[in-house]
C-alpha cells in the first residue's frame, strides 16, 4: 500500500479497515481531498468566518504545522487547544498531528482553576487559545506550577494565524503509524477531575467509516451541522472527522448553544444532517409549539448524550418528519458503536450494533446475561482509546483488555434492539427492586405540560430509597399541587407501582454537563 493510505473491504456487515504500514491521519483526511480534486470545494462555513475550501484548508493545515516546528515543539509533546467552534481549531489540531504533536481540545467554558489542573494534569509543552478564553487561561498560567514553553493566542500580534502568513505552505506529513499516538480528549469530568483518554491515528477513521459512512449514510454532498461542540468528542466527529472524510461541508457556530442559535443556523446554512442532545430536542419541540421553523432541508436527525425519550421520538418525528437516530458512544470509544440507523430504529431504544463494534452485556458475575436481563454493557472496536494518561487506576477498571467497560445499564429487548437502563451508578434499588431512573422519566415526559425531568434516589423517614422527580415544565404556571398528583398518577398507570416518584419538584432548569448530560449527583447532593 501507498503511504497513508486506507483500505476498505469486506462485508457490510462485517467490514475491514486496513492502514498502509506509514500512516499519518492528517494525510487522510486533510492532504486527499486535493488528491481527489476537491480543492475548490468548500470543506468548512461559519458563522464568524469566510468560508474554507479544502484547497485552503490543506495549505492552512500546512503552514500552522510549519509554524509549530519552528517554535520547537517536539513530537509527542502536548499543545493544548482552547478554541471555540472557528476554523482555527482545523488549523491547529490537524497541523499538530501533521507534525507529530499531540493535540488535546479543551473545553472553551472552563474557570481558571480548573485549566490550571489540566495544563498540569498534560505537563504540555504548549498551549494555544482565543482571546475570547484569554482571561480564564491566562489566571491559569499564573498559578500554574507547571509552565508551558509556549503559551499562544491564535489572533493578533505574534499569534498562530500571524505567524502562519509567513510560514512556508508544504508539508510532508511525519511518518507515524496507524496505532502510533495521535491526541487525546478529555471525559467531561461530572463527578471528578477530567481525565485524558489517548487515541490513535487510526480511531477517527473507524468511527467515520463505521458509524458516519455506514450506519447514517454520510456523503461528500452533504452539509453537517452539530450542536455539540468540537472540543467534546461527540462534536468533534460530527463537526470535523465525519464531514472531512466523507469530504462533505461541515458548518460552525461558535455562539454558545440555544434553541434559536441551532434553528437560526439550520435555517441561514441548509444543513443535511443535524447532531443534537435529548434535552436539546425537547426544547426545541416547545419552540415548535410556538413557531414555525424552516427545518426542509435536514435529512438525518441524530443524537446522543442520554437516550432519547420515546415521547421525544415520536414528536419529533410528527413535527418534523424525521425520526432521531439515538446512538451510544463515548470519549473512550470516540464515538457511536450503538445506533438506530435511517432503515432501522425502535422510539426508546439505542438502536442495534453499528457494523465493525462487538458488545456484551455483564452481570456481576462480569459473565454475559440472557437476552432480555440488564447488565453493565461491554463494548469492543478499533476506535478505543489506548488508556488514560496519568492514571493507571482507572484504565485498569475501564479498559479490560480488547474491552470497555462503559458504565452503562443495558438490556437487548426481544426485537434485537439495546436498551439503555441508566449509568450504573445512577440505578435504584426500589423496595428491593431495581429501577431505572431513565424509565420513570421517560413516563413523565408523555405528559403534555412536562418538558425535562430527572429522577433520583431518595430516602423516605424510614431510610428507604424511593425514586424523587425534578421536573421543567413548558409553562412554569402549570406548577401546582394538583399537577404533582397528576403526574405521580401518571406514573402509577403506565409503570410498576413501586416506581412512581414519591416527591416531585417543579424546577426551572437541570443540571447538566456541557454535552448535555443531566448531573443527577447534583440533584441528590440538593435532596
Amino acid at each position: 500500500m501507498k503511504d497513508n493510505t486506507v483500505i476498505v473491504d469486506g462485508t457490510e456487515s462485517s467490514p475491514t479497515i486496513r492502514f498502509a504500514p506509514v500512516f499519518n491521519v492528517a494525510a487522510a483526511f486533510i492532504d486527499r481531498h486535493v488528491e481527489e480534486g476537491r480543492a475548490a470545494k468548500v470543506a468548512i462555513r461559519s458563522t464568524a468566518r469566510a468560508d474554507v475550501t479544502y484547497g485552503e484548508l490543506a495549505e492552512r493545515v500546512n503552514r500552522c504545522g510549519n509554524v509549530l516546528k519552528s517554535l520547537g515543539i517536539g513530537r509527542g509533546e502536548r499543545m493544548l487547544i482552547v478554541v471555540p467552534d472557528l476554523p482555527e481549531f482545523f488549523y491547529l489540531f490537524w497541523g499538530a498531528v501533521k507534525v507529530g504533536i499531540i493535540p488535546v481540545p479543551l473545553n472553551t467554558l472552563l474557570r481558571a482553576a480548573e485549566y490550571q489542573f489540566l495544563i498540569g494534569d498534560s505537563a504540555c509543552a504548549a498551549i494555544v487559545y482565543s482571546p475570547s478564553v484569554a482571561g480564564a487561561v491566562e489566571e491559569a498560567l499564573q498559578s500554574a506550577e507547571h509552565k508551558p514553553d509556549h503559551a499562544i493566542l491564535t489572533e493578533g500580534a505574534g499569534s498562530i494565524l500571524e505567524l502562519m502568513e509567513k510560514a512556508p505552505a508544504s508539508l510532508d506529513p511525519a511518518p507515524t503509524t496507524a496505532t502510533d499516538e495521535c491526541f487525546w480528549l478529555y471525559t467531561s469530568g461530572s463527578t471528578g477531575n477530567p481525565k485524558a483518554a489517548v487515541h490513535r491515528h487510526r480511531d477517527p477513521v473507524v468511527t467515520s467509516q463505521l458509524y458516519a459512512y455506514g450506519a447514517l449514510g454520510m456523503r461528500e454532498h452533504d452539509t453537517i451541522f452539530s450542536a455539540s461542540k468540537l472540543f467534546f468528542s461527540y462534536g468533534f466527529g460530527n463537526s470535523m472527522t465525519f464531514p472531512l472524510w466523507a469530504g462533505a461541508t461541515t458548518v460552525l457556530n461558535d455562539q454558545r448553544t440555544s434553541v434559536d442559535m441551532t434553528f437560526d443556523t439550520i435555517e441561514a446554512f441548509r444543513p443535511t444532517f443535524y447532531f443534537g442532545v435529548p434535552s436539546l430536542y425537547a426544547q426545541q419541540l416547545a419552540e415548535l409549539e410556538k413557531s414555525k421553523r424552516d427545518l426542509g432541508s435536514l435529512r438525518i436527525c441524530a443524537s446522543s448524550g442520554e437516550t432519547v425519550p420515546a415521547e421525544i421520538f415520536r414528536r419529533w418525528k410528527e413535527k418534523v418528519g424525521i425520526a432521531i437516530m439515538d446512538g451510544l458512544g463515548s470519549t473512550e470509544s470516540l464515538h457511536i458503536f450503538l445506533s438506530g440507523q435511517p432503515d432501522d430504529y425502535k422510539p426508546g431504544t439505542t438502536g442495534r450494533l453499528v457494523a465493525g463494534y462487538e458488545v456484551k452485556i455483564v452481570g456481576e458475575d462480569g459473565n454475559p446475561v440472557k437476552q432480555g436481563e440488564t447488565g453493565t454493557l461491554l463494548v469492543k472496536g478499533e476506535s478505543s482509546a489506548i488508556y488514560y494518561w496519568n492514571n493507571p487506576e482507572k484504565t485498569a477498571s475501564t479498559m479490560l483488555g480488547e474491552w470497555l467497560n462503559t458504565g452503562d445499564v443495558y438490556y437487548q429487548d426481544d426485537d434485537g434492539y439495546y436498551v439503555n437502563w441508566g449509568r450504573g451508578d445512577d440505578m435504584l434499588k426500589v423496595s428491593g427492586m431495581w429501577c431505572s431512573p431513565m424509565e420513570v422519566e421517560g413516563r413523565l415526559m408523555e405528559n403534555p405540560k412536562v418538558l425535562l425531568a430527572a429522577v433520583v434516589g431518595r430516602a423516605d423517614d424510614e431510610g428507604l430509597t424511593k425514586p424523587e422527580a425534578f421536573v421543567v415544565l413548558k409553562d412554569a404556571n402549570d406548577a401546582r399541587d394538583g399537577l404533582v398528583e397528576e403526574l405521580q398518577e401518571h406514573c402509577k398507570t403506565g409503570l410498576a407501582g413501586y416506581k412512581y416518584p414519591h416527591w416531585i419538584n417543579f424546577v426551572d432548569e437541570l443540571p447538566k454537563t456541557v454535552t448535555g448530560k443531566i448531573q443527577r449527583f447534583k440533584l441528590r447532593a440538593s435532596t
